[in-house]
C-alpha cells in the first residue's frame, strides 16, 4: 500500500473520529474528515494542516440517502484513490424499545448503522478498482453485550458488526480487509452529553464508572485511534473479519 494513503474517517469533528484523522495524518495519511458539524471539521483541518499534515473537511448528514457516495466521490476526484475507510459516525438515544419513537429508531439506525453499509458501499468497487484496501468500522461493546436503555443504538451496533464481518468474506478475496473495533466507555464529547441527557454528572459519573473496570480507568479517543491506526496498518495484513474489544477489561467478567 502507498506510503501517502488517502485515508477517510467519518465522525471526525470530535471524539475518536478526531483522535483517530489527527493520529493517521501524523502519520502521513492524507485525511478526509466527513463530519455535519462543519465548525469543527474546519478545526481538525487547521490543527493537523498546522502539524504540518494533509486535511480536507467534508460537511455531511451521513444519515441522508446519497450523502455517503457524494462524500466518497468527491474524495477519489480530489486524490485518486481511497486506501482506509474508517466509519465511526454515531449517535445514541437512551430508551427501551416501549420508550423509543419511530423517528429516533430511524435516527439511531440510519446514523450509525444504514450510513455504515452506504460508505461502504460507494468504498468497496474504489477499493476493488485499485487492488485493495481497509475498512474499519466504530462499533461499541453495546453490539455484542448490550446495555440498560440503548435499545436502538445496541441494535445498529450489533449489526455493524456483523457487516464487518459479512464484508470481510465478501471482498478478501479482493484485497480488502474489514475489521470492526467496539470500544466500551470513552470520554467523548457524545458520551458526555449522553450522561447529562439522562441526569448525571460527568464528572462525578466518570470515575465511579473506571473504579468498575478491571484497567482502573475509562477509555480515551486516544486508546481507540492507536488500535485503529494498528488495524489500517500493513502489520496487521493477516487480520479481517475481527471485533476487537476495548472496554479496559469490562467485557471479561462475561
Amino acid at each position: 500500500m502507498n506510503t501517502q494513503r488517502v485515508t477517510m474517517v467519518t465522525g471526525a469533528a470530535s471524539g475518536i473520529g478526531c483522535a483517530t484523522a489527527v493520529r493517521l495524518a501524523s502519520r502521513g495519511d492524507t485525511v478526509i474528515g466527513v463530519d455535519r458539524n462543519g465548525e469543527g471539521l474546519d478545526e481538525l483541518v487547521a490543527r493537523i494542516a498546522s502539524a504540518g499534515g494533509v486535511a480536507h473537511g467534508i460537511t455531511a448528514d451521513l444519515s441522508v440517502s446519497g450523502s455517503a457516495k457524494a462524500a466518497v466521490d468527491d474524495a477519489v476526484s480530489r486524490y485518486g484513490r481511497l486506501d482506509v475507510l474508517v466509519s465511526g459516525a454515531g449517535i445514541t438515544r437512551r430508551h427501551t424499545v416501549v420508550d423509543t419513537t419511530d423517528a429516533e429508531w430511524d435516527e439511531v439506525i440510519a446514523t450509525n448503522l444504514t450510513a455504515g453499509f452506504w460508505l461502504a458501499r460507494a468504498a468497496v468497487p474504489v477499493m476493488q478498482e485499485q487492488g485493495g484496501g481497509v475498512i474499519i468500522i466504530v462499533a461499541s461493546v453495546w453490539g455484542i453485550v448490550a446495555g440498560p436503555a440503548v435499545a436502538a443504538y445496541a441494535a445498529a451496533k450489533g449489526g455493524l458488526v456483523n457487516l464487518a464481518r459479512a464484508m470481510a468474506i465478501d471482498h478478501g478475496p479482493d484485497g480488502i480487509r474489514v475489521n470492526a473495533v467496539c470500544p466500551g466507555d470513552v470520554d467523548t464529547p457524545l458520551m458526555r452529553l449522553e450522561m447529562s441527557l439522562v441526569g448525571d454528572d460527568p464528572e462525578a459519573t466518570i470515575p465511579s464508572s473506571a473504579q468498575g473496570r478491571p484497567i482502573g480507568r475509562i477509555g480515551q479517543p486516544e486508546d481507540v485511534a492507536a488500535a485503529i491506526e494498528f488495524l489500517a496498518s500493513d502489520d496487521a495484513g493477516y487480520i479481517t473479519g475481527a471485533t476487537l474489544i476495548m472496554d479496559g477489561g469490562w467485557h471479561a467478567g462475561g
